[in-house]
């Protein structure tokens, strides 16, 4: 196995690294409060490498420091020799991907709108900023290719939807067309119009679509479909349905 952070504990790289994989793969797979628990977690193991960096010994393990804050604030009094960016700039971001994870309240219940998929984007990109970033420190490269090793260790998937930059098609060709129709809407974070389905799934007639698709998923309260602006929505029971029905008997 390549280790890339030298001189610190293989066993803190790796958990570093298999938290980081934590993260990517629940936002993934869109299962956002655990994204957010992850990202705490991921802070711990980066503070732990950090503080045994700059005391010029390491724990056992990794762990949590009675108050994460002044402890991430406490590495500003650390020698200078040490840079801006084990002293400062790690820091400063570990402390609000920390306070996501504890201070945002993870269910968030109440108010308007709820942020839970807000926070997992925060985390998932604040993570692997921080991973970059000790991986560019600690190995010694420039941070494009800091960033190339952390795509290197991400989990390796195939995707159920492949994004071609002009349509979007579903790789699991043995779908029924409500299936990969609801697999599209899954994948996707805001509603989507009705060409685009119909183009994406290259449905050979439009009208014949929205009277056997979309209409009939819509009476079942599968997805919302608007017919003034021809808009698609995933409703929470489309989203059972792909994650309880669809998704299982996918390999790719």
């Amino acid at each position: 196995m390549t280790y890339y952070l030298n001189g610190i504990p293989n066993n803190f790289e790796d958990e570093l690294f298999a938290k980081y994989r934590e993260i990517e793969r629940n936002f993934r797979e869109r299962r956002w409060e655990p994204a957010e628990l992850n990202g705490g977690k991921l802070c711990e193991v980066a503070y732990s490498i950090l503080k045994g960096h700059v005391d010029g010994c390491f724990s056992p393990k990794p762990g949590k420091p009675s108050n994460f804050r002044q402890a991430c604030l406490d590495l500003e009094k650390a020698n200078s020799s040490f840079g801006r960016s084990v002293r400062l700039l790690i820091p400063s971001i570990l402390i609000p991907l920390y306070d996501i994870r504890n201070s945002r309240s993870v269910g968030h219940i109440g108010g308007d709108v709820d942020p839970n998929h807000m926070d997992s984007v925060c985390v998932l990109h604040m993570s692997k900023w921080v991973v970059s970033e000790l991986i560019r420190l600690f190995y010694g490269v420039s941070i494009d290719e800091a960033q190339n090793l952390v795509e290197a260790i991400s989990e390796r998937q195939m995707p159920l939807v492949w994004e071609t930059g002009v349509r979007r098609r579903v790789l699991a060709t043995s779908l029924t067309m409500l299936e990969k129709t609801l697999v599209l809407l899954y994948s996707s974070a805001d509603p989507v119009a009705e060409a685009d389905l119909v183009a994406d799934l290259e449905h050979s007639n439009a009208t014949v679509y929205r009277r056997d698709i979309l209409r009939k998923a819509h009476r079942v309260r599968l997805l919302e479909y608007d017919p003034s602006n021809k808009l698609v929505s995933l409703s929470p029971l489309g989203s059972t349905r792909v994650e309880e029905d669809v998704l299982p008997k996918i390999n790719l």
